[in-house]
């Protein structure tokens, strides 16, 4: 089977899963609690609602309206990208999204960037210098980092980087004056904004790069000990080409889906961290509207999510082609 062909079977098994993920997503919050739920939401739990109420917000969000009807609305808002209406805000989910996601996909793709180059040049190390310090050492520190739980981490940056020493920002994105009195200068806008985003950045970071520390050293460890690479140094290869162009190459294909599934994942956020520091992302958002059980907004968030982990897999797939000549596309 060729490219073209397994890129066409590709395609469609891809768009038969988000099919049945999109369908799946509509069943899980029809099976929650429906029309009480959602004019408790919008109007405040022991609120007094007149009937005229009731039947504009089940007009606005077609609460009576048959399930194939409300079924069809979704599949509609969901593949035009318009999603609907928030519960919370009152705002097109869109219009929400597009003020969440930039500072999502900064936090998380600065992290996700930093802990994959950290992460795999270490475990490379790692593997390289085995039994050594060095491999001691990082294989502890990765454990460590790994097992914490994010929020504790975070609270301990805040306490000792904002309380203690009084030198980095404890959460947001930017100064509360800003809504008020906003600055011109875009050095200024951007320096501050790195400031604010030093910490939860850090935190992710050292949560993430542990993984690629202990997945790297792992398979590099296994292809360091194979034939070909004893070979390579008897014909004189010098050890950084047989470590970079031989031995990572030949184990990089593991380590392909999981950087390909950390970035598909940025689109869910990181509901932990972003809640800690206060940072306006798209896991701040899904921790508001779990609260207020903003049903359309949770609706486009695991949307999200589910899309980015689909994208990613499909993307990885064609990688490994091209990685490892070996593979055929069948």
């Amino acid at each position: 089977m060729g490219l073209k062909t397994y890129l066409a079977k590709r395609i469609i098994y891809t768009l038969v899963l988000v099919f049945f993920v999109l369908t799946l997503n509509f069943i899980i919050f029809e099976l929650l609690p429906g029309q009480a739920s959602t004019i408790e939401a919008i109007t405040g739990k022991g609120s007094r609602v007149s009937q005229a109420q009731i039947q504009a917000i089940e007009n606005q969000y077609g609460l009576n309206q048959p399930l194939y009807v409300r079924y069809y609305k979704y599949m509609y808002n969901v593949l035009s990208l318009q999603f609907g209406i928030s519960l919370r805000t009152q705002h097109s989910v869109l219009q929400d999204l597009i003020s969440f996601l930039p500072n999502t996909l900064v936090l998380l793709g600065a992290s996700t960037i930093l802990a994959v180059v950290i992460g795999i040049g270490l475990g490379m190390l790692s593997a390289y210098k085995r039994g050594g310090a060095l491999d001691t050492s990082s294989v502890v520190a990765s454990l460590t980092t790994f097992s914490l739980p994010t929020f504790w981490m975070g609270l301990l940056a805040i306490l000792i980087f904002s309380y203690t020493l009084n030198i980095l920002p404890s959460g947001g994105n930017e100064p509360a004056f800003w809504a008020y009195n906003p600055p011109h200068n875009l050095l200024t806008i951007v320096s501050t904004q790195i400031q604010y985003a030093i910490l939860p950045v850090a935190v992710l970071t050292l949560f993430q790069y542990g993984f690629y520390v202990l997945l790297t050293r792992a398979t590099m460890l296994e292809t360091l000990n194979e034939d070909y690479i004893t070979t390579a140094r008897a014909k004189g290869v010098s050890e950084r080409n047989v470590l970079v162009k031989h031995a990572f190459k030949n184990a990089s294909l593991p380590l392909v889906t999981s950087v390909a599934l950390a970035f598909g994942g940025i689109l869910g956020g990181a509901i932990i961290t972003e809640t800690v520091f206060r940072w306006p992302g798209l896991g701040f958002w899904t921790f508001l509207s779990i609260q207020f059980r903003d049903t359309p907004v949770l609706q486009t968030i695991f949307y999200l999510g589910a899309m980015g982990i689909i994208i990613a897999n499909f993307v990885a797939d064609i990688l490994y082609g091209l990685i490892d000549p070996r593979i055929k596309y069948g």
